[in-house]
């Protein structure tokens, strides 16, 4: 599950078709030959003959109860135009209406309804289930997120006083832009009065926010907003903000926020490039960098002279006044070769923020803060994954170290040892090509707990998860791989845990299991299916394969594949992908999963995909 608001807590009712069969006994077919020339097709999982339908929704006529799942009574709804409600009745013999509308009901007593939100002083859904001569209704009452402060167009002038910004804990540089901004009526005028008496005017932009860009070092002193209509007129006073330019420099340690088990390789700090954004670097911890602003929690720091990011409060310590510069000088660099891997090892006497990018046939580390002053790069003489290594000064204070390899790569990891800096290639794993997983080890992941969604009739994600991952086990094992569950129980497994687990366990292929569900305020009849995910280049080749294996072994919508930042997939040691294989709160979706030959289908798509992935490297030996 991956876009999806907090559901309450309700009980987990399992239905009896979810009791376990023994997974079949699965050999790769193989392929049949082709003249010269011909593009491989690779070996399949049982391929059906033709899309397979979801199983039917089975009938149910249980006791006549409205049970709803979203919304819950204590969910914070936003102010949408429609959203979704879905849950059960307890028998597919009812009939429903939630506030007057006929409502499907699914043979399993399960509903879902896109419907304009309630309103009023106290909103609520009516819901009422009829069932011959018998039924029942239910009342329920939803909580909407405060609504913005009216700001009426006549009568006496009202501001948001307490939407005004900038409002506090910025530190920036005197020639940075600042958004001031405050949310007051259409027909109102707006200025920012500054600590010299000049104004700055806001323009409004949509609804009624006014705003304008003015230097930080206009705001040193608190700036005055001045709203006024006709002869009424209200001020409101801005934070200030902190101008670095006059400070001392500054210089922090980042430090990672959990310490796993003292190992670099399962530690990084991840830097962002806007304050609270999304994860693009990942760091070292230890790394000295100059503090250069703050907004709110986020630090802002300069990686090198073309490069600042941000970072949280909490993972950076601050060193004492007086810090020396950090003095990064990249020397003569060395190329070994271990059990399966091949190490680029750079000494430096400091750690430098860093950034590794894959290329067709090559990997890319960029080194900031650095001087490469690399006279010899000494290579192993049989080195089977890296055929040489240049450099390149990309400016004064940015190295740019290529890994030129024999073939695209498959995984790395970049750790400090012994005042050096390491970039540690794995080898591609050489494949049977007659029996691709014999040999490899794949970790499969059964997403959540915690977090997770929850079907209609109750069916909890990370139930569902599991059972698809007890399917896939003995799947894989019949394939002649080695199989590590990062979880085999309804136990919470923390969600950083789950690719390091399979580092450790040096995994070939990491591939974690998922549900989709939709953000309130979506329409859920509108796009539903089968998507599969990934973050590194290196990834998407596997993506790719399972997504068709899980197409053609599930029967649903091809939703293609998606580049995301997900957590579970950032890991670079091996390929890594999510399935999001079906929507578990589509009713029919949900009773599909309940039942042992959806389960199986499931399974058998993501062992496809992993067979041909396998494959394809074998091929290309």
């Amino acid at each position: 599950m991956r876009r999806i608001v907090s559901r309450f807590s309700i009980a987990i009712v399992l239905a009896s078709a979810c009791t376990r069969a023994p997974a079949p006994q699965l050999t790769p077919v193989p392929a049949a030959p082709q003249p010269a020339g011909t593009p491989v097709q690779h070996a399949v999982v049982n391929p059906p003959a033709a899309a397979p339908a979801i199983p039917p929704v089975p009938f149910v006529d249980g006791a006549l109860a409205i049970h709803v799942v979203s919304p819950s009574r204590t969910e914070l709804m936003p102010r949408v135009d429609s959203t979704f409600i879905f849950g059960s009745v307890g028998s597919g013999a009812a009939r429903l209406t939630v506030n007057g509308v006929p409502v499907t009901v699914h043979p399993n007593g399960a509903f879902l309804a896109f419907l304009p939100l309630p309103t009023g002083d106290v909103p609520a859904y009516e819901l009422t289930a009829v069932r011959g001569t018998d039924s029942v209704a239910l009342h329920l009452p939803i909580r909407l997120r405060a609504a913005p402060m009216p700001l009426p167009d006549t009568g006496r002038l009202v501001v948001d006083a307490g939407s005004v910004a900038p409002a506090g804990d910025l530190a920036l540089r005197g020639d940075e832009l600042v958004r001031v901004s405050l949310r007051a009526p259409a027909n109102a005028t707006v200025q920012l009065r500054i600590s010299d008496g000049t104004t700055v005017a806001l323009r409004r932009g949509s609804s009624v926010t006014w705003s304008a860009d003015v230097p930080a070092l206009e705001l040193a002193r608190a700036g005055t907003v001045v709203v006024r209509r006709g002869r009424d007129s209200v001020l409101v006073r801005t934070g200030t903000v902190t101008v670095s330019d006059a400070m001392p420099r500054r210089w922090g340690e980042l430090t990672a926020a959990a310490d796993a088990a003292g190992s670099d390789t399962d530690r990084v700090v991840v830097l962002k490039p806007v304050a609270g954004g999304t994860y693009k670097w990942f760091v070292v911890p230890g790394t000295v960098v100059e503090i250069t602003g703050q907004r709110g929690d986020q630090l802002r720091v300069r990686l090198d002279s073309q490069l600042e990011a941000w970072v949280g409060d909490k993972e950076i310590k601050s060193l004492p006044e007086g810090t020396p510069v950090p003095r990064r000088v990249a020397g003569n660099a060395r190329v070994t070769t271990g059990d399966g891997w091949s190490d680029l090892r750079i000494p430096m006497g400091e750690r430098p923020a860093h950034q590794v990018t894959p290329q067709r046939d090559a990997l890319v580390l960029t080194l900031y803060g650095t001087v490469a002053n690399t006279d010899i790069v000494n290579l192993a003489t049989a080195d089977p994954a890296i055929r040489d290594v240049t450099w390149e000064q990309v400016a004064s204070d940015r190295a740019r170290f290529t890994l030129h390899l024999r073939g695209a790569p498959f995984g790395y990891l970049v750790f400090w040892d012994r005042n050096a800096l390491v970039l540690r290639v794995r080898h591609t794993p050489r494949v049977n090509a007659a029996r691709p997983l014999q040999g490899r080890t794949i970790a499969v992941d059964a997403g959540h707990p915690p977090a997770g969604s929850t079907g209609p009739t109750g069916f909890y994600e990370g139930d569902a998860t599991l059972l698809v991952a007890e399917q896939l086990k003995p799947m894989l094992e019949a394939l002649g791989a080695t199989v590590l569950m990062t979880r085999t129980t309804r136990a919470p497994v923390a969600l950083a845990e789950r690719p390091v687990m399979a580092r450790r366990a040096n995994a070939d292929a990491f591939v974690s299991i998922h549900l989709n569900a939709y953000a309130e305020g979506a329409n859920p009849f509108r796009t539903t299916g089968t998507g599969t995910f990934f973050f590194l280049d290196q990834s998407e080749p596997l993506a790719r394969a399972i997504q068709r294996g899980l197409v053609r072994h599930m029967g649903l919508r091809d939703l293609g594949i998606n580049y995301d930042n997900l957590a579970v997939v950032r890991g670079s040691w091996m390929p890594s992908v999510l399935c999001e294989g079906l929507f578990v709160i589509i009713p029919e979706h949900e009773a599909a999963l309940r039942t042992v030959e959806f389960q199986q289908r499931y399974a058998r798509g993501i062992a496809d995909g992993l067979l041909e992935y396998f494959a394809t490297l074998g091929a290309d030996r």
